[in-house]
């Protein structure tokens, strides 16, 4: 094997990276896992992630923890309502979609990211994770990386994997190329507690998921764990407008009398999300990768998910896209098929940089069909389709 008896360093803690690492530890590989959270639970887990046969579940029937995900996947959480600014109802499948139909091409279960961190989490050996451990910056040393982070220490690894999201800092060791704005910001906010706190929502979101369009804009909400819902205010709006706007994400009356003024011809029905929502909202620009970036691949240096491909979030795909770059590289890297792991990490990067590409694509005419003057008859067709 290609890593045997190589400390391998993943940088970053999240879906990709607990993947590879349990996958590559399954094949006897030596992994540390360094994350800047201090625990898991550090930090507040955003919207569910529905994961798909061909990747993040693949990924995880590989790593032997699909009948676990079974256990705690959100059943019913995948159904949808589509309705227009006045919240009329114009397509639900509540009553049609089947609860488990593991298998199923189109069946894309959700589950809670804290659940599936979770999962990941309990498959690795113990102290696999090095937690607070905030990545700042490495160097070579001998034939791999001296890893330095913020805290003051310094860890030693022979090949370096970052999975350290859409800001990494590890990518620019292998590229210069960054992310370009979609021309879409979302603005996310939570809900606790939403059958008592946000009642009309809760009714008609029903566990599920809900998208709203009209006027090229959207409003997208989602069932998450504990009777929490998530939510995302998406529109059209310049790159900076989270810090020209004037806005104050902690106030929840300015942001009202901004939505107000910004979906005006929507319905005050959606006033609750703004009433009932903890602070402060995030406004989240939407970035993409170049479409047909590359760079050199090195021996001992490589990326996956959004560190090596950001995209939007509009088909669903980034968390599968990780999860399958995980399951790929480490069938590359445990392989006898090279001769060296550089001939490894290229044939997982060019494979992987084509079908992320194919698949960024496919978010980006998403977004803008979402975004359209005619997104609700679009996307009402798409789903009736389907």
């Amino acid at each position: 094997m290609l890593i045997q008896d190589k400390q391998i360093a993943i940088i970053g803690g999240g879906p990709g990276g607990l993947t590879l690492a349990r996958l590559l530890q399954l094949n006897g590989a030596q992994v540390k896992v360094y994350e800047r959270d201090s625990n898991q639970y550090a930090r507040v887990q955003g919207s569910p992630l529905d994961l798909h046969d061909e990747s993040g579940l693949a990924a995880l029937r590989k790593a032997g923890l699909l009948e676990e995900f079974k256990k705690n996947f959100l059943a019913g959480a995948d159904k949808m309502v589509i309705v227009n600014g006045q919240a009329e109802i114009v397509y639900s499948d509540h009553d049609t979609k089947v609860l488990d139909n593991f298998g199923h091409t189109h069946f894309r279960p959700e589950i809670d990211r804290g659940a599936l961190r979770k999962i990941l989490l309990q498959s690795l050996e113990a102290d696999t994770v090095v937690w607070n451990n905030h990545f700042a910056s490495m160097e070579k040393q001998d034939e791999g990386w001296l890893l330095h982070f913020k805290n003051g220490t310094t860890a030693y690894a022979d090949m370096v994997i970052a999975a350290d999201g859409a800001n990494s800092k590890i990518r620019p060791y292998l590229t210069d190329s960054k992310p370009f704005y979609s021309g879409i910001t979302m603005l996310e906010g939570n809900i606790y507690n939403a059958q008592k706190s946000a009642p009309q929502i809760s009714n008609l979101l029903r566990g599920g998921k809900v998208m709203a369009f009209g006027n090229e804009k959207d409003i997208l909400i989602g069932q998450k764990a504990n009777g929490e819902i998530g939510f995302y205010i998406s529109f059209k709006t310049g790159e900076n407008w989270a810090t020209q706007s004037g806005l104050n994400f902690s106030d929840k009356a300015q942001l009202l009398t901004w939505f107000k003024e910004k979906y005006a011809d929507w319905s005050p029905f959606w006033h609750e999300l703004f009433a009932s929502a903890k602070t402060p909202f995030i406004p989240r620009p939407i970035y993409c990768m170049p479409l047909d970036q590359s760079w050199k691949t090195q021996p001992t240096l490589t990326m996956l998910g959004d560190a090596a491909h950001v995209m939007p979030p509009f088909a669903g795909e980034g968390v599968n896209m990780a999860m399958l770059d995980a399951l790929e590289l480490s069938e590359c890297l445990t392989s006898n098929k090279y001769a060296t792991a550089q001939e490894a990490i290229s044939v997982y990067e060019l494979n992987m940089r084509k079908r992320a590409a194919k698949v960024a694509q496919e978010s980006l005419e998403n977004g803008e069909r979402m975004h359209s003057e005619s997104a609700l008859t679009t996307m009402l067709d798409f789903f009736s389709a389907h």
